[in-house]
């Protein structure tokens, strides 16, 4: 029984809330998150980087006065979420807005979270925004275990919350400092250090050896901070480095 006061059959792949209503989870419109209500929906679309332009702005305000939209949030994923609409506005909403769904339920690549870097803060001493939109393009499309969130930090500062994200990636003035295996989850973890000081086409081989490792061999929804904590960090290390 979760938090919601629900129950999943997986075998049945059937959903029982609270109320005793039961609804078929496969019914739930692609790219929608079904509400806590059991009537209305969310959708994230994809913005790489958190990137917004005067369209993307000028198309969601279109469609939050449109369809009255009663919930617009910001994600700690730096997406926009629209909440609170019924399952026949969803198409119509998509086609307005002009967006790819971002994947919020599926086991893949998240999102990469990142911070402005050189390209406008005082702080950065890598081009962050540059290589977290660079990494995303290059991971999106592929299955994992479970899901992914990456963070890319232009400093030490750490503003993309690199150490706890399953992938962090911090710069510093010699290079990138790559981690593995953080969570920012109730059983919180910082990543572990693979590598510093390394160029941006090295952290993408890393990171693509990391994660072949990772969809080989984790569990069904196996995080990585689980998945490390499981096989041991040195075992990871033999394996990838």
């Amino acid at each position: 029984m979760s938090h919601l006061g629900e129950l999943v059959n997986e075998q049945t792949n059937t959903l029982i809330t609270d109320k005793g209503v039961e609804m078929t989870t496969a019914s739930v419109p692609s790219g929608a998150i079904l509400q806590r209500d059991k009537q209305t929906y969310a959708i994230v679309p994809r913005l790489p980087g958190g990137l917004l332009n005067l369209e993307i702005l000028q198309n969601l305000a279109l469609v939050v006065e449109k369809y009255q939209i009663p919930l617009v949030k910001i994600t700690s994923g730096q997406r926009v979420a629209l909440i609170g609409m019924p399952a026949d506005q969803l198409d119509d909403i998509w086609h307005d807005l002009g967006l790819e769904a971002g994947k919020a339920t599926e086991l893949c690549l998240h999102y990469v979270q990142t911070c402005p870097g050189t390209e406008v803060c005082t702080f950065g001493v890598q081009d962050s925004l540059a290589f977290g939109l660079e990494l995303e393009e290059y991971f999106s499309g592929r299955d994992f275990p479970a899901k992914v969130k990456i963070g890319v930090s232009g400093c030490p500062f750490s503003c993309s919350e690199s150490l706890v994200r399953d992938i962090g990636i911090t710069g510093k003035k010699k290079g990138w400092t790559v981690t593995f295996g953080g969570s920012s989850t109730r059983n919180p973890r910082a990543g572990d250090v693979l590598a510093e000081n390394i160029t941006s086409q090295e952290v993408k081989h890393l990171l693509s050896r990391c994660l072949d490792y990772y969809a080989k061999h984790a569990k069904k929804k196996e995080r990585t901070s689980r998945f490390i904590d499981r096989i041991g960090l040195e075992n990871f290390k033999k394996v990838i480095l």
